[in-house]
């Protein structure tokens, strides 16, 4: 299964003040990510602002997903919700309009259980019938899948990838292996937090699920074929030019910083939704001085 693997761009849903989607714009960035090449999209993710838009504004943006992408670049769409049976309906939704997989987080109000957990996946991946990727995101749903947990998932049809949170010791060789022995050899560990992308990969990573490539996805598709060639110094150089805008994402959170990308890219004032503030104009001048040597080809499009 080649689906989660590579480079997977998770770009922002763009929308109105009152919550709508701008379609256009969306394309225009689901565009950039197809022309770059990156090997699949991230459709609704935490970058995209999944948690936040209503399912009607959800299917409105799958829709005009599909219609930028399909047969281009891989979809693949985050259907995580508060309930088992709207993310059922988002998965056959998503299956309906032409995904190719998809990606589910546990989203929750009341703390869940390895149970209650292993249960919802077992629902959702058989109501969307496609391959789906587990979505262990606990810096957001506060949920962390424990191997044993991913070990179980694996064993349902259809299941068969996991976006990782960066490893907390650094050791990404260490918990692949050990994820490794406990599930299909197919199953493919991937890992998401930008800053850390170049050891994961460098370390055997299948897939770098990442926040930077839905507006920038050229150098991160670079990043991602050096570290994959294992060119070790090539991947490194580009890290090195990406390290000021990791670091506005440590500081403030990668979703707020995103806007102010998208703002910094000329693509005018696209507001994150309340009650998530937009970055204050001080710090958006730092978010300007972090892209400047992205955009410069010469730093980052060396052949690896």
């Amino acid at each position: 299964m080649t689906l989660f693997t590579g480079l997977s761009a998770f770009p922002l849903t763009p929308t109105d003040d009152e919550g709508q989607p701008k379609p256009e714009l969306l394309q225009h960035f689901l565009e950039q990510i197809v022309t770059a090449g990156a090997d699949s999209i991230g459709l609704l993710g935490s970058t995209g602002g999944y948690a936040y838009l209503t399912p009607e504004a959800r299917k409105r943006t799958l829709r005009a997903a599909v219609e930028c992408a399909a047969g281009r670049t891989p979809l693949i769409v985050g259907v995580g919700a508060l309930t088992t049976d709207l993310a059922e309906d988002l998965a056959r939704d998503a299956r309906e309009a032409g995904a190719d997989g998809l990606l589910l987080a546990p989203m929750s109000y009341q703390p869940l259980t390895d149970e209650e957990v292993f249960r919802h996946f077992e629902a959702v991946a058989a109501a969307g019938g496609l391959p789906l990727c587990i979505y262990n995101n606990p810096g957001t749903t506060k949920f962390t899948f424990s191997p044993d947990l991913i070990a179980r998932l694996a064993e349902l049809p259809n299941v068969i990838a996991v976006k990782m949170p960066l490893a907390a010791d650094g050791d990404y060789a260490g918990e692949m292996r050990r994820l490794r022995a406990m599930t299909p050899e197919d199953f493919a560990i991937g890992y998401s937090g930008d800053w850390g992308a170049k050891h994961a990969l460098l370390a055997g990573g299948a897939c770098w699920y990442s926040v930077v490539a839905g507006l920038l996805p050229e150098p991160a598709l670079a990043l991602t074929r050096a570290a994959q060639a294992g060119n070790a110094a090539e991947a490194e150089r580009i890290d090195h030019a990406f390290a000021p805008l990791w670091a506005l994402f440590r500081e403030f959170g990668s979703f707020r910083v995103m806007f102010a990308i998208a703002e910094s890219l000329g693509f005018g004032p696209i507001t994150p939704p309340r009650p998530i503030l937009a970055l204050e104009p001080a710090y958006r001048e730092r978010v300007e001085l972090a892209l400047r040597p992205l955009l410069d080809k010469n730093l980052w499009s060396q052949r690896v």
